[in-house]
């Protein structure tokens, strides 16, 4: 159904977006709720709208949440577009952590859009300064999982990706102990 409607590359976001201006706009506008299981955990994911115009939304998901997911987009413009000063990036970042989310994991998404694919020097750009700013606001970048990944073609969401041999994994210190894995959903886990 994305795929006929000329928005293929939101599927990931489709299964969540209900609403028919949601679909049409390629945006997420109102709060979704998902839920699964992983090895340890029952999560409820609750999608909530990144655009600008749609932020009391977001406010209102995030506000729920124990862990926040950072979507950073890693095509050329995007990433700068997102953490310049008054960037989205910037902006939820700075809210999650506000609003009492302590746990953070970063997603480096469209990594099959970087000069070359799947570039690693692009993805260590990215969560260096992307740290850096984290480290400004509150949040130990040492317990944040950053994960090279691509909503689009799944690279290292639910299986490790082929593509990004150089990625060895992301690895945590935590209060709790240390975790490490290669997915965003070993990084809920």
């Amino acid at each position: 159904e994305a795929q006929e409607m000329g928005k293929g590359s939101f599927k990931y976001a489709w299964v969540l977006d209900k609403l028919k201006a949601e679909r049409e706009r390629g945006i997420t506008i109102d709060i979704a709720l998902w839920k699964f299981e992983t090895a340890k955990y029952y999560v409820t994911i609750i999608d909530a709208p990144g655009h600008r115009d749609f932020i009391k939304n977001m406010i209102t998901g995030t506000s729920q949440a124990d862990c926040a997911v950072l979507i950073v987009a890693a095509g050329t413009g995007e990433f700068e577009a997102g953490i310049s000063k008054n960037g989205q990036t910037r902006e939820h970042a700075l809210l999650a952590f506000t609003l009492g989310v302590k746990q953070l994991i970063v997603g480096v998404n469209k990594m099959d859009s970087t000069e070359p694919p799947y570039s690693e020097a692009r993805f260590e750009e990215i969560k260096k300064e992307v740290s850096s700013y984290i480290k400004k606001i509150g949040y130990n970048p040492a317990a944040v999982a950053f994960v090279p990944i691509s909503g689009w073609h799944g690279d290292n969401m639910l299986e490790p990706s082929t593509k990004m041999p150089w990625f060895k994994g992301w690895n945590v210190e935590r209060k709790e102990g240390k975790a490490e894995g290669k997915t965003l959903i070993e990084a809920l886990d």
